[in-house]
């Protein structure tokens, strides 16, 4: 390839979905209004558990933790998209992808771990409940998270830095609405030998350990629950690990559909379609599923609504005497 396309790329061109106008419109506010159910889902589980001090728990932490991640996981790669389609642009700026690229890698790290961090918060709750304030004492549940965060910050500086280092065309369309890392380092013109390496291991060492963690975890948790002698018991112990279980499988089965979707059909339509389940569709549905069943948790929402319901009346009581 000549020198002069091989020159410093300012900008990049995302694909998106479809080209065909006509759908433009339905994917907009089809896209808005899943961004919006995740935002406000999510942000109501972190002010219900601020607000109720009985959810000053360790297992309402970690989940205030996950919903915060579960916003800036979607907010990394929504707004762009439906930016794009608004002002019927499809350019993102180097700068702008990098940055995009880095946080998404970051918010997906933190969710792998914040899941395991999760399963092994539920392990002890159930097979050691005696101990349980004293094992997951707050200094320890802050050092989890905190570990959570240092490592994939880590990890999406490495991969960040590593991109910086590749050479793009000066014209270069990304077939996705977003810029991931995958498809960042397939574009590039230089050699990725050590991104590949680098990606798949990380692959490997995190996603697939802390897998291996959490189906660790529930083996533990499925013993325990089968020595409890009580029909009660069991279906008691059971369900306060039912919403997690249902939310780890969604998010692992989701990101292997995806692998194996790229991996089967080197389309990039159908390469787009699957990972709008783990970016877009995953994050969705985790505030139902936390709170479909979990009588603490509704409990902190009626608090939550009763607080803004009391601030509404005082406000409107002030403005009539005033």
């Amino acid at each position: 390839m000549a020198q002069g396309n091989q020159t410093k790329v300012s900008e990049f061109l995302l694909l998106g979905f479809s080209e065909d106008p006509e759908l433009q419109p339905l994917i907009f506010w089809l896209f808005l209004s899943m961004y919006l159910i995740t935002v406000f889902g999510n942000l109501l589980i972190i002010l219900a558990t601020i607000s109720d001090s009985h959810l000053h728990t360790p297992m309402y932490f970690f989940l205030s933790n996950l919903s915060f991640v579960d916003i800036g996981f979607t907010s990394t790669t929504i707004p762009k998209m439906l930016w794009n389609i608004h002002t019927q642009s499809q350019v993102i700026t180097y700068e702008a992808c990098i940055f995009q690229m880095h946080f998404f890698t970051l918010f997906i790290g933190l969710d792998v771990f914040l899941l395991t961090v999760m399963a092994y918060d539920r392990f002890v709750a159930i097979c050691h409940p005696l101990l349980y304030t004293v094992i997951m004492n707050p200094r320890l549940c802050a050092l989890l998270v905190l570990m959570s965060w240092i490592i994939s910050l880590l990890h999406s500086l490495l991969e960040s830095l590593m991109v910086l280092q590749l050479s793009f065309c000066t014209i270069l369309e990304i077939p996705h609405f977003f810029c991931e890392l995958n498809q960042m380092i397939q574009l590039a013109n230089s050699d990725t030998f050590l991104n590949n390496m680098v990606m798949y291991f990380v692959a490997v060492f995190l996603a697939g350990g802390s897998l291996f963690g959490i189906i660790y975890s529930y083996s533990k948790i499925v013993f325990c629950i089968h020595e409890i002698s009580s029909a009660q018991g069991k279906y008691k112990a059971f369900s306060t690990c039912a919403s997690h279980l249902s939310v780890v499988s969604l998010f692992y089965c989701t990101g292997l559909g995806v692998y194996l979707s790229s991996a089967a059909t080197h389309s990039s339509h159908s390469s787009v379609t699957a990972s709008v389940m783990y970016t877009v569709i995953t994050p969705m549905p985790n505030p139902f599923i936390y709170s479909l069943r979990n009588k603490d948790l509704k409990r902190g929402l009626k608090m939550l609504f009763g607080k803004e319901n009391i601030k509404v009346s005082i406000v409107l009581g002030l403005e009539k005497c005033l």
